[in-house]
C-alpha cells in the first residue's frame, strides 16, 4: 500500500504540473457518455498516457483523457473513459484515478455508466440513480494491507451513495421532467453479457440493473471519504423471457441519445451539490 500511496502522489504531481486549480467534484464518464465533456469549460486536457500509473482504456466509447476545468461554476475533473475488470487490470489499477481525484481535492464523486435494465418497469433509454449495489466481481479493490492515509481498514457501506445527493437528484429530475428511477446496481466481471438464467438470478437477489463497472470506484470513494452519487443509462432491457441478442453499437447509440437528459441532471447536480 505504501507503493500505492506513492503512485497517487506521482499522478497527482503530473496533473498539477499542468493545472493548479483545486477541484471540488470528480466525474467518471462511462460508455457512450463522453459527450458530457462538451458541457465543461475545459482548461487542461491530459491523455491518460501522460499521467503516471494510469492504465489505458480499451473499451469502445472510452477516449482516455482527463479533462480539467469548470462546470456550473465549480472546479471539476472529469475522466473521459474508465477502466474495467474485463480489460485485465486489477481493481487497484482501475480505482487509482479515484484516489488521485481525492488527492487533487475532490470531495464529491459522480459516476455514470451504461447498463442493462432488469426491472420491468424500466425502459430503454431511461435514467436510474443508484441507491445501493451488489458486488459480484469476485474481488475488492480494498483487499491488501490498509494504508490509514488513504482510509479506514473497515469502511462502512450502510450508505455508499450519499442520501442528500440522492434526494437532490430526485428533486432536479422532477423539476426538469426527467424520468429518473431509483434502484440497485449489480456489478459483474464481463465481458460477456449474461444468460437468461443469470438475469433471473440477478433479478432474484434484488438487482434492478446490471453492468461491468462503477462498484470498484464507489468502494474506493467510500474508503477515501468522498460523497458518492451514481447515475446509469438503461441501454438495453434484460428480461429473460423476452431476451434478444444485443448489438454493442446499439447500446452506445442509446447511451448517446439519453446523454442529453444526463447532461441536464449532471450540470445541476454539480451546481447544487
Amino acid at each position: 500500500m505504501a507503493e500505492l500511496y506513492e503512485q497517487i502522489q506521482e499522478a497527482k504531481a503530473a496533473v498539477q504540473a499542468h493545472w493548479k486549480d483545486r477541484p471540488q467534484v470528480g466525474i467518471i464518464l462511462g460508455t457512450g457518455l463522453g459527450g458530457l465533456v462538451e458541457e465543461i469549460e475545459t482548461e487542461v486536457t491530459l491523455d491518460y498516457g501522460a499521467i503516471p500509473h494510469f492504465p489505458e482504456p480499451t473499451a469502445p466509447g472510452h477516449a482516455g483523457r482527463l479533462v480539467c476545468g469548470r462546470l456550473a461554476g465549480k472546479s471539476i475533473v472529469a475522466m473521459e473513459g474508465r477502466f474495467h475488470f474485463y480489460e485485465g487490470y486489477s481493481l487497484q489499477q482501475i480505482t487509482l484515478p479515484v484516489r488521485v481525484l481525492k488527492a487533487l481535492g475532490c470531495d464529491t464523486l459522480l459516476v455514470s455508466n451504461a447498463c442493462g435494465g432488469m426491472n420491468p418497469q424500466f425502459a430503454k433509454g431511461d435514467l436510474m440513480i443508484i441507491e445501493d449495489h451488489i458486488n459480484l466481481l469476485g474481488a475488492n479493490p480494498l483487499i491488501g494491507k490498509n494504508d490509514e492515509r488513504l482510509g479506514p481498514r473497515f469502511p462502512d457501506m450502510c450508505y455508499p451513495y450519499d442520501r442528500k445527493l440522492l434526494a437532490l437528484a430526485r428533486r432536479i429530475a422532477l423539476e426538469e421532467k426527467i424520468v429518473l428511477h431509483q434502484g440497485v446496481f449489480v456489478a459483474v466481471p464481463g465481458p460477456n453479457l449474461e444468460t437468461r438464467a443469470e438475469y433471473r438470478f440477478l433479478r432474484g437477489i434484488g438487482a434492478d440493473a446490471v453492468g461491468m463497472s462503477t462498484v470498484p470506484e464507489i468502494l474506493v470513494g467510500v474508503h477515501a471519504g468522498l460523497r458518492n452519487v451514481g447515475l446509469s443509462i438503461i441501454t438495453d432491457m434484460c428480461l429473460p423471457d423476452a431476451l434478444e441478442p444485443v448489438d454493442i453499437a446499439d447500446i452506445i447509440a442509446t447511451a448517446n441519445a439519453a446523454e442529453k437528459k444526463l447532461r441536464v441532471l449532471v450540470r445541476r447536480l454539480v451546481q447544487e451539490c
